[in-house]
C-alpha cells in the first residue's frame, strides 16, 4: 500500500516506521519545509493519506484529500468545531475519512470501558465524577483530544454534569478536567468517581508512541479502498 504522510513530527516518522516494518511504502512527506509538495495530484499517488499536522491546516488537508480521491486518517486535534463540514464535504465528494482523537488500540479499548462505566454511575448522585491527563510539555492543546473524547462520553449520560472545564471548579455541574504537562510522559488519562464511601478510578498510562503509530496504520489498512466515514471502533470492531 503507498501511503502519504501529511505531516511528518515525531508521530510521523513513528508511523513511518512501523509502516515500513508492515511492507507499505511512503510516497510522500509532508513537513512545514516542503508545502509546495502538498497537492492534490501528489495526493493522489498514494492510496490512502495519514494525516497529523495542526489545528490551522488539518481541514484544508483532509479536504485536499476528498479532492484527490485518496482516503484520509486524521489524528489532528483542535479542528473538531468544523467536523461535521468535513464530514458534508466527504460524503458529497464520494470520499474516505477516519477521525480519531487516539488511535492507541487501548485507549479505544478505554473509553468502551468509560462509556459503559459511565451508563452505570448515570443513576449514581452520590458519586462526583473528574478527570486528569497528563501529557508531555510538548503538547500544547489541552484539554487532550482523548480527554474531551472521554469528557464527551461522560456528559452523554451523565444527567448531573452539563459541561467540562479545563480547571478546578464547585461548581457542582462541570465535569472538572485538569490537565498536567510533564515530562516524560507520553500520556496518561484518568476518570474518577468519588463519594464519601470510596472512590471508582479507571487508568490509561502510554509508554510510548507506538501504540498510537501502530493504530494509525492499522486504520490506514482498514480505510484503503473504501468510501464514508469510519472510526476506530469500526477498525477494531468494537
Amino acid at each position: 500500500m503507498n501511503i502519504a504522510l501529511i505531516g511528518y513530527g515525531k508521530m510521523g516518522k513513528a508511523i513511518e516506521e512501523i509502516a515500513v516494518q508492515r511492507g507499505h511504502k511512503i510516497v510522500l512527506k509532508i513537513t512545514i519545509d516542503n508545502t509546495e509538495d502538498n497537492t492534490v495530484d501528489n495526493i493522489r499517488k498514494a492510496d490512502v493519506a495519514i494525516e497529523f499536522t495542526g489545528p490551522d491546516s488539518a481541514f484544508e488537508n483532509i479536504n485536499r484529500c476528498f479532492e484527490a480521491g485518496t482516503p484520509v486518517v486524521s489524528g489532528s486535534t483542535g479542528w473538531l468545531d468544523r467536523y461535521d463540514e468535513a464530514v458534508w464535504n466527504c460524503r458529497e465528494q464520494n470520499g474516505a475519512l477516519l477521525y480519531a482523537s487516539n488511535f492507541s488500540i487501548g485507549v479505544n479499548i478505554f473509553f468502551e470501558i468509560n462509556k459503559r462505566l459511565a451508563q452505570l454511575m448515570a443513576t449514581q448522585k452520590e458519586y462526583d465524577v473528574a478527570m486528569e491527563e497528563i501529557h508531555h510539555t510538548q503538547k500544547l492543546d489541552a484539554p487532550s483530544g482523548t480527554a474531551i473524547t472521554l469528557a464527551e462520553q461522560i456528559l452523554a449520560v451523565n444527567p448531573f454534569k452539563k459541561q467540562w472545564v479545563n480547571q478546578s471548579s464547585d461548581e457542582e455541574t462541570d465535569l472538572q478536567i485538569i490537565s498536567k504537562r510533564e515530562d516524560p510522559a507520553p500520556g496518561t488519562h484518568s476518570v474518577k468517581y468519588h463519594s464519601s464511601i470510596d472512590d471508582i478510578e479507571i487508568v490509561h498510562t502510554a509508554h510510548n508512541r507506538t501504540g498510537f503509530a501502530l493504530g494509525a496504520v492499522l486504520a490506514a489498512e482498514f480505510l484503503a479502498g473504501k468510501r464514508g466515514v469510519y472510526k476506530m471502533a469500526d477498525v477494531l470492531s468494537l
